[in-house]
This record gives structure tokens, sequence and C-alpha cells, in this order.
């Protein structure tokens, strides 16, 4: 678990998110206190459960960013599921429960990939062998000599042949001196567009594409897993690159090497322990039922997701998994419902309200700048790839931040999405004549933003449409 202290989280946090402090504390303390609880007496550990947290902001804000960020930060499993993809028991559409499958199945590969990154050492020196061995069969150089001297036949009939033990350690010293030239020739990597023969598992399995609709997921995965281990594995002759073939020993080497039900007991613990369930458009489910419609799972909806917030026992085939110390955040824009008309008990199972606050031209200017992963840097890094070089000036950067805040204000509020349309828009031309622009540089000011974006902003019609 991560030992970093909330201030610590924050500022990992500020790296790649602008502004929205309070949601950035909040969500920070509540991993710290996961580390705190890690550290309680027995007894009193298990009566310590995650305070979950309900983020209620405009699209674009940062709510996903930053339950994502701090998912990647303490390498936790993270699931981001919407509630609209889910409907009560009775209704056609995924069952609640398939959030915790995913979760496990999450854990479970990031336990893996772990595992199989500690023995990707020991499983190389087997992988190559096993490279040089393809090799030597081609050439045929692992032949039983025997075997060839036996070819020599005359009139179809076989004769007395033998070989003396010098002539065979000659042929023994010539096949070792070939394989240690085509070991060197291999860790130099200049055989890694060769083309050898392997054979390889044929990995077109039974289909049980009939099992559908709502809980019964589970059931199609099992039997498809069930009818997969009782049926033997077919193998097919393929030829490859010894740089694909490395893939694919690699990946059967390490397999081997590492024990599943160990990587299945952690994973099993790292999702209920450490696992984050990110729910978004949970605004979307509340509100009270009609009688009949669309919206008629709409409650339902919320008290199939109760259980499973309240500390419940799923089953998945990999075995059962508590929800107890499962981090749950919920997030929505809450622009027509309102939190207090989600049901009482769900309410009461996210203690934490945040609001994140709609971004100011303040925040747009930071947004396009101070981020690790900017998009201005994005912009630049591709188009650099064309040996073009960009530079915007700081008073383009501000024009752009105001036409964004302006455009918000006008239409639809999308937050920072908002900058993604208005930077391709920008970049359109620019993007297109690259190839034919290598070595140059282009300078970015205010007046080629105002010549590119400003007929849109005047338009208020036009806008809508392209931004």
């Amino acid at each position: 678990m991560n030992e970093k202290t909330p201030k610590q989280i924050v500022s990992e946090l500020d790296k790649y998110i602008v502004g929205q402090f309070q949601a950035k504390k909040s969500v920070a303390i509540a991993l710290r206190n996961r580390w705190r609880s890690k550290r309680l007496a027995t007894e009193l550990k298990d009566d310590v459960i995650p305070k979950n947290i309900l983020m209620i902001g405009s699209t674009g804000v940062g709510k996903t960013e930053i339950a994502r960020r701090i998912a990647k930060l303490v390498q936790a499993p993270f699931i981001k599921v919407e509630a609209t993809k889910f409907t009560e028991v009775g209704y056609i559409g995924r069952d609640v429960e398939s959030i915790i499958r995913d979760l496990a199945e999450k854990a479970i590969q990031i336990v893996k990939s772990n595992h199989l990154q500690k023995v990707e050492s020991d499983a190389k020196i087997i992988v190559d062998e096993k490279i040089l061995d393809c090799f030597m069969e081609e050439q045929g150089e692992n032949k039983n000599q025997f075997e060839l001297l036996f070819n020599n036949l005359e009139n179809n009939e076989p004769k007395e042949l033998s070989i003396s033990a010098e002539a065979a350690a000659v042929i023994e010293q010539e096949k070792l001196q070939k394989k240690a030239e085509l070991r060197n020739k291999l860790l130099n990597q200049e055989l890694e567009d060769e083309l050898i023969e392997v054979y390889v598992e044929d990995n077109k399995g039974p289909m049980v594409g009939m099992i559908a609709g709502a809980g019964l997921e589970e059931i199609g995965s099992n039997i498809q897993d069930m009818l997969g281990n009782l049926l033997p594995k077919k193998q097919k002759k393929k030829k490859i690159t010894v740089k694909n073939a490395r893939k694919i020993f690699m990946q059967e080497e390490a397999q081997k090497m590492i024990d599943m039900d160990n990587v299945i007991n952690e994973g099993l613990d790292l999702a209920q322990n450490n696992g984050i369930v990110f729910i978004d458009e949970i605004d979307k489910i509340a509100g009270r039922n009609n009688s009949s419609g669309p919206d008629v799972s709409r409650e339902g909806v919320q008290r199939d997701i109760l259980p499973i917030v309240e500390g419940t026992t799923v089953n998945t085939k990999y075995g059962a998994v508590k929800t107890d110390h499962i981090l749950f955040i919920a997030a929505g824009a809450f622009h027509i419902s309102k939190p207090s008309e989600l049901i009482p008990e769900l309410q009461g199972r996210f203690p934490i309200r945040v609001e994140l606050t709609n971004l100011s031209e303040a925040d747009f200017k930071q947004i396009l700048t101070e981020p690790a992963n900017s998009l201005i840097k994005q912009y630049q890094a591709m188009l650099m790839a064309e040996n073009v070089k960009i530079t915007f000036k700081l008073e383009a950067i501000e024009e752009l931040a105001k036409m964004a805040h302006k455009v918000n204000e006008q239409m639809e509020n999308i937050g920072a999405r908002r900058l993604y349309t208005m930077l391709e828009k920008l970049l359109e031309d620019l993007s297109f004549e690259a190839p034919e622009l290598s070595g140059t540089t282009v300078i970015i000011d205010q007046q080629y933003v105002k010549d590119k974006l400003g007929h849109i902003i005047i338009d208020e019609d036009l806008s809508r449409f392209i931004l």
C-alpha cells in the first residue's frame, strides 16, 4: 500500500489536474485512512470501513481524472462504471454484481503482471534456447547423423554404416560452434526479422455465444473456461519472425513459472482491500420512479447498488469477494436531480460530499500549460514527429482560455473538454499540411488564434456545431 501523506498525494494530483483542491483533499484523506486502518488491532480493523465519496460537478471538471489518477498512484485495481448501464433484477441489462467481478478480474491481472515481471529474466534464458533450437532444426544441425547416413541407399538396400568417435566429435563440435554463432547474433538482436517455424496454441475456443442477458454473463464465462480446460489444447505450426516468437514463448514460459493459485488469492485480497470503484452518472438514476416508461427501474438500480456499497459478498469465478473495504466514489452533475433524491439508504453510504467548481478563465490557462500531460505539450510532441516545431505565445494561450470560458458560458458547459475541440480546430490546417512543413517552426500568436476561431465564436449558431 502506498505510504504517501495526504499532502504528497495532492501534490502528485496537481501535476495532472488543475484546481479542485477540496476533491483532491477528500480522496487523499480516504487513501491515507486505508493506510491507517491496516495498522489497527485485528479486533478493530474489520469495523473501520472506507468513507465513500460523492463528487458533484459539471462534466469536464476533473471528477473521473481524480479517481483514475488516484488508483494509478497507489497501484490499486480501479473500475469505472456508468450507473445508467445497469438495471434492476428482472430487466434486460447488466446486473450490479458484474462491477465486483470486473474489479476482481482487474486485480488478478495486476498481480499476475507483477509475478510475470519477477520471472521475466529466468524465462528469457529458456526462450532464447527455444529460439535457437528452432533455428537448429530448420538448418538440420540437430538431426540424428545416423538417420542422414541411412538415407544414402543403393538399389533400395541399406549399407552397413559406421562412424568413428573422432568424426562424431567433429560433428558435435561444429554443431556447438554453429549454435554459439547463432546465440551471439540473437543476443545482438541481429535475427529479429528472421522467420522461424514454431508451434502455437490455436486459441479458437468453443463458442458460447447463446448465453446472454442480465446475470448470465458469469455463467457464460464459467462455461467457456470449463470447456476450454476439458478439451485438449490444439497446436498449429506457424512461420513468424523471431521478434514475435519471443513474445509468444515469453508468455508461455513465464506462465509456467508462476503459481496461479497464489496469483488468484493475492488478486482477490487486493480487490477487496484496495479496490476502487468509480460510479459515474449516478445523478441519472436519482429521483423517484414513474409508474411506467424508461425510468421505471431507477430506484431499483439504487437498491441493487446499495448492498454492494454497504458490504456484501459477491461470488466470482475466482472465488468470493467481500465489498466491505472497497472504496466507492460516485459522481454526477446533478443539474436536473439533486443528491437528496437518491434513496436515503444510499445517501448515507456516501458520507463525504464534494462539490467541484466550474472552470474559470485562469483555470483554462493553467490546464493548457501546467500539467505534465497538458494539451499543448501533446500537440507539440505530435507535430514534432513530423519535424515541425510549434511555439505558443502567452497571448495565444490567454486568448484560447478566454474563448473556451466564453463558449462554455454561452452554451452547454463541458468544462476542460472544450479545449479539445478548440485546439483541434485551431491546428487542423497545420496538422493537414505538416508533412510538407518538415523542418519549419510555426509561431502561434493571438492573431493566429483569432483568425482560426474568431468567426466561430462570434457566430453562436455555428459554434454550437463546431465547438
